[in-house]
């Protein structure tokens, strides 16, 4: 129940639909001449707001926080005991209506990942990530996923699937179920660099300590004029993830507002117990 609320509220309140509606209202407003002052001021908040997130990088200047909040270039150990892919870079309505893999603005993960794979070898794969739509598309990212590293040559006995999470919490939760992971082992969890501090303050309220090794940036350079479509997208995703902060936070899946890097990895925690 409180998934779905969530979802529902998300929309009303996603900033690029959250103003279009705003300059709607106001128009409707002046159209059959209800306060047209005020109206008035709905459409100049609406519109302003559409231009500004169009002509000022100002969806960048929320994400960048986030995509810095990690290193970008982690070190990394001799040694790694397993790999976890978060999911999220799939459109999952049009994978399942056209039955083969259709990638998202998260896609750099992946090729993270395979590198990683590739990088250790013996490493256990782990992807999490079940069906987050509100009413289900029939399939889920597990399915889809497995579908793509198949094509993608990597060998399927190596990699569990976790198919249940519908958001980072439960990505968190459930994969740890699943896995069982032994406090002496390490793991590198790939998501987007925006994600990242989400994610890993998931996975440490979990008790699984994890590497962060973020991907896919997307304000490694800013620029002026993104455009209504990618300047939106940028603000969206940016706010999706500041708002999901403080609700993670609100609802204890984080045990910090805005989790970064920590001193101690999953060997350091040992060592400290």
């Amino acid at each position: 129940m409180m998934y779905a609320l969530s979802r529902i509220v998300w929309t009303a309140i996603e900033p690029s639909t959250l103003l279009l509606v705003v300059a709607l209202a106001g128009a409707i407003g002046l159209v059959w001449r209800w306060r047209s002052n005020f109206a008035l001021l709905l459409i100049w908040i609406g519109v302003g707001g559409l231009t500004l997130g169009a002509v000022l990088p100002v969806g960048a200047w929320l994400m960048r926080p986030l995509e810095r909040r990690f290193p970008a270039m982690p070190d990394l150990p001799e040694h790694v005991d397993g790999i976890i892919l978060l999911g999220g870079f799939l459109d999952l309505e049009q994978s399942s209506a056209l039955g083969r893999p259709v990638l998202d603005d998260a896609a750099g993960r992946i090729p993270a990942f395979v590198a990683l794979a590739r990088r250790y070898p013996r490493a256990a794969l782990v992807f999490t990530g079940g069906d987050p739509g509100l009413f289900g598309s029939g399939t889920t990212e597990a399915a889809v996923t497995r579908q793509l590293f198949e094509q993608l040559g990597l060998p399927s006995e190596r990699i569990r699937y976790e198919d249940r999470s519908r958001n980072t919490h439960e990505n968190a939760v459930y994969s740890r179920a699943l896995v069982k992971p032994a406090p002496r082992q390490q793991w590198v969890l790939v998501t987007s660099a925006v994600d990242m501090p989400r994610a890993v303050g998931c996975f440490r309220a979990a008790g699984w300590p994890v590497i962060a090794y973020p991907t896919d940036y997307h304000t490694a350079a800013i620029a002026l004029f993104p455009g209504l479509r990618d300047g939106f997208m940028t603000v969206d995703w940016a706010m999706h993830e500041w708002i999901g902060l403080v609700y993670y936070r609100l609802r204890g899946w984080i045990p910090s507002l805005f989790p970064g890097p920590q001193e101690h990895t999953a060997l350091a925690v040992v060592k400290r117990l």
